[in-house]
């Protein structure tokens, strides 16, 4: 584990050699850098989410939790970890909500395009039955009868199976340039496992929140 002092020099995206790690603002937990959310400050000094970690400046981390993000607002915590006054919008914990489940949609997106996805029961049920799906996306307002269904198939062939329900079936569509989808599988790859980091980051940041079901798909 790397000291305080090494964490502080490699602030900055550099790399050290305990490897890249950076320590939490909020709880002081030092963790892998891809498993925390980034923020810089930008020209204005408006701390400004970094989600995909590519902005310049001096990287100020967090654990990827709601709560996290709303102790570090409310004790200050964004201009103690730049050493400068900051501006902290009032509505940062739910930007990068937003932005979470944005990433995870774009890398859907990507995968459709890359003809590494099934869409719907029928062509996922087939997919599953051979063990040939790394994630199964399910719409959170998607009936629950044939949801089961599939997810127990789908773990039955592949032990280990992620299942996803994070987004609704309005969403899963529009990311995938359809119409409304419950189903979704996508084929082992490089974007499958860049969209399950992303979906892991987007379930542990709102581990403590009730996303509202908004309103009931029907297949």
């Amino acid at each position: 584990m790397m000291a305080a002092e090494e964490i502080a020099q490699t602030d900055r995206d550099g790399e050290s050699p305990a490897g890249p790690q950076r320590r939490c603002l909020a709880s002081g937990a030092v963790r892998p850098r891809e498993t925390l959310l980034r923020f810089v400050v930008g020209p204005d000094q408006t701390v400004v989410p970094d989600i995909a970690n590519r902005l310049p400046g001096r990287g100020l981390w967090l654990t990827p939790e709601r709560r996290m993000v709303e102790k570090a607002m409310a004790r200050k915590l964004f201009a103690r970890g730049a050493k400068q006054a900051v501006t902290v919008p009032g509505d940062l914990a739910d930007r990068v909500d937003h932005l979470l489940q944005q990433s995870c949609l774009r890398l859907l997106g990507l995968a459709r395009r890359a003809g590494e996805t099934a869409a719907g029961y029928d062509k996922v049920h087939g997919l599953l039955k051979k063990g040939d799906a790394a994630l199964l996306l399910q719409a959170s307002d998607g009936s629950r009868a044939p949801r089961t269904r599939l997810a127990t198939l789908g773990v039955g062939q592949t032990p280990g199976l992620e299942v996803i329900e994070l987004f609704t079936a309005d969403e899963l569509g529009e990311a995938l340039g359809q119409s409304p989808r419950v189903h979704v599988a996508v084929l082992p790859g490089g974007l499958a496992e860049r969209l399950r980091r992303e979906a892991a980051r987007l379930k542990a940041y709102n581990a403590d929140e009730s996303r509202p079901q908004r309103g009931q798909a029907s297949v």
